[in-house]
């Protein structure tokens, strides 16, 4: 059976303005049978939003923000709109600290006539996609990278040509949107993009993440929509809540650590793995029983036997500029004694892409994080969906009365509405706080939004108020948020998969906050020519992760690059010598992480705008993909006069997200059951209707 993407309308749950508590004297007509349940349902008595403590949030129907996305539906018109994406293959090689991916995508045409598909679909945040090609038969054509615009319009004209055309853009920093052009029946098409990105290492630990779909994205009205298209993905059509996905995917790893790979796993599939006999390499593959693999992130995580292994410099001599990557593993965590009094500000999702798993999963997560703070911490919690409710107007001891409030507190909500971020971050800001005391927010989340520069603004706006925490709570959160979140607010970002590690990671959050691992963080150079160095400014280093340092260098490598910093067992001073590190051809990627890393501090957490000459000018010159450049392909040759249907590929929805998250889903208020007398109305009302249509019989 074909399936055709059909549009369903979807009501949204948005935080209610005030609404008068009477529901009146109502009076029904013998035409207005639907009238009196409207009525009803108009003046059910609200909670009107506010910053008291425990006050639930409520709810109702209103403007549909999220840009409906909609449901497959099946035998929709069948014959001629069959689904082009036939399979997503990822084959990824590592090489010490960098991957790199090339993710082959297979389009066919089963039906009989051509068209011209659209698929939206993830990628690593970090990922520097820097090639792309199409191949028809036994013809391979190269992509070539053009400014947005032009490529989009180079697209268009070949598209109305007749021509077969492929179109890469970037809709988001890990979002991309593939356009293919005039797929004849019975043509079978693929397409390739490589991309590059670094692997930094957790305490040990290195993680390979590749995302296989995108979640449904809430799109605020302080969101500008229909901009460079920028939101057309928020729109994209999805498949219900547990439906298999429609296209295949595969993903082929190899690992290479220079050195015996201690332990491999993934806990987010089931894999095969193979090692060398030295167990310095290793392949990864998924396992056969994974059928419905591409509704999650793969996530691959590994250990190599040594220590400071990620300590170290890498060298590429380039055309014109040379390039080096920069490591230094921290010292080990002071002990927990020295730790100073805390304040925590908990900032947590509750809406409609939140229901099921995860919020429960955030249920959990609170009750270990708020079940084991300090006598000596304070803490508050903020709730927001369409608006946001708060515990407390100022934050309270973390006693064990206030305790189980708060889990109180949380444990009514189910999740319901739009997701606004911006305005629970600006509300959090205002809550006064103690000079005395360290302040750390923490946003708990899917990250399904739409509006991630203005959340990164506000957070680098206010660096002076707090560090900010993010927890990524689902199959397939938005990655590319939660990471900016914590990169914006020189905190760290945690992704729990399932419920089964929430507690695991409550226990490394509370690791990382009771005292930075470094401070007074700073890095020199002497002897060694180095320039445009990124960052220009280190953070306080929370987690045991080395510190990363970009830039360029001129002449021959030679000098020393030292980084020193304050830990709690006092001064720490590393040094790395520049002599001791060879240029390596190998090490060309450097080229590309170097500039996907200034076009991430120009678009990312700034301005799109005011940075879009400077960040164009980036993608042109290293052929990066960019919010501002494209790659597209083109057969120069007429294959079809007669023009093309367009369809757009539809979404596995993430595992564990319900179809409440299209569209916010139903009208009710958040951690509280309607009353009875709403069903009473209703009831009466309906009955009412029954009466009146024996009447007229």
């Amino acid at each position: 059976m074909t399936r055709r993407c059909v549009r369903v309308p979807a009501v949204t749950r948005n935080i209610a303005e005030p609404v008068v508590n009477d529901p009146g004297i109502l009076v029904a007509e013998t035409e207005g049978m639907l009238k009196l349940v409207l009525a009803a349902v108009a003046f059910m008595p609200l909670v009107t939003p506010t910053i008291a403590r425990a006050e639930p949030l409520a709810v109702a129907a209103t403007t549909d923000k999220t840009l409906s996305p909609f449901f497959v539906v099946e035998g929709a018109t069948p014959g001629t709109e069959a689904l082009p994406l036939e399979s997503t293959r990822a084959d990824v090689k590592i090489a010490g600290v960098i991957s790199d991916v090339t993710v082959t995508q297979t389009y066919r045409n089963d039906g009989d006539r051509t068209i011209s598909a659209r698929y939206v679909f993830p990628a690593s945040t970090r990922a520097a996609v820097y090639a792309m090609k199409m191949t028809i038969g036994d013809r391979v054509i190269t992509a070539k990278i053009k400014e947005r615009a032009e490529a989009k319009h180079e697209y268009e004209e070949a598209k109305a040509a007749g021509k077969t055309a492929t179109l890469l853009e970037e809709e988001r920093p890990n979002v991309f949107t593939m356009s293919v052009a005039n797929i004849l029946p019975k043509d079978r098409i693929q397409v390739e993009l490589k991309y590059t990105e670094l692997l930094v290492p957790t305490e040990g630990t290195y993680e390979l993440v590749y995302p296989t779909t995108v979640g449904p994205r809430y799109a605020s009205e302080t969101t500008t929509t229909g901009k460079r298209g920028e939101n057309e993905f928020v729109a994209t059509p999805y498949q219900h809540a547990g439906a298999a996905p429609v296209t295949s995917f595969g993903i082929h790893v190899s690992v290479g650590g220079g050195m015996p790979i201690q332990a491999i796993e993934s806990p987010s599939h089931k894999i095969a793995s193979t090692f060398a006999a030295n167990h310095e390499t290793a392949t990864i593959e998924l396992a056969p029983m994974e059928q419905s693999a591409g509704n999650r992130d793969f996530v691959l995580r590994y250990r190599l036997a040594g220590k400071d292994l990620a300590s170290g410099l890498m060298l590429y001599e380039g055309p014109t500029e040379n390039y080096f990557l920069a490591m230094v593993q921290p010292p080990q965590r002071p002990a927990p004694e020295m730790v100073p009094p805390r304040e925590y500000v908990f900032i947590i999702d509750v809406s409609g892409s939140m229901h099921g798993f995860p919020i429960e999963t955030t249920k959990t997560l609170m009750k270990d994080l708020l079940g084991r703070l300090r006598p000596t911490d304070k803490f508050d919690v903020i709730l927001f969906s369409g608006t946001d409710a708060l515990y407390a107007p100022t934050s309270v001891d973390a006693s064990p009365t206030q305790i189980a409030a708060a889990t109180a507190f949380i444990d009514k909500q189910t999740g319901g509405g739009g997701t606004e971020l911006l305005p629970a971050l600006q509300h959090a800001m205002k809550i006064p706080r103690a000079e005395t005391v360290s302040r750390s927010f923490v946003v708990v989340t899917d990250g399904f939004i739409a509006e991630e520069t203005a959340a990164f603004d506000q957070i680098r706006n206010n660096l002076d108020r707090a560090n900010v925490w993010s927890f990524g709570i689902g199959s397939s959160v938005n990655r590319h948020l939660m990471d900016g979140i914590a990169k914006a607010g020189q905190g760290e970002a945690f992704t729990i998969l399932g419920p089964d590690q929430a507690a695991s990671a409550a226990a490394k959050f509370r690791a990382y906050v009771e005292t930075p691992v470094l401070t007074s963080v700073k890095a020199t150079f002497a002897g060694f020519d180095a320039y445009d160095v990124e960052p220009k400014v280190l953070p306080d280093v929370f987690a045991s992760r080395p510190v990363v340092l970009f830039g360029k260098y001129r002449g021959a490598p030679k000098g020393t690059i030292t980084l020193s910093g304050v830990s709690g067992r006092g001064r720490f001073v590393s040094t790395l010598e520049a002599s001791a590190a060879k240029p390596d051809a190998t090490n060309s990627a450097l080229r590309y992480l170097w500039a996907r890393n200034e076009i991430s501090l120009l678009s990312d957490f700034m301005n799109e705008d005011a940075n879009k000459a400077a960040v164009t000018k980036l993608g042109l010159d290293y052929g990066l993909l960019t919010m501002f450049t494209s790659f597209i392909a083109v057969q120069d040759i007429v294959r079809t006069t007669k023009g093309s249907t367009d369809v757009t590929q539809p979404l596995a929805l993430p595992a564990g997200v319900e179809d409440t998250a299209i569209g916010g889903g139903t009208s009710m208020e958040v951690g509280a059951e309607p009353p009875f007398a709403w069903l009473m109305i209703i009831l009466a009302g309906l009955l009412g209707v029954g009466f009146l249509k024996k009447s007229a019989s």
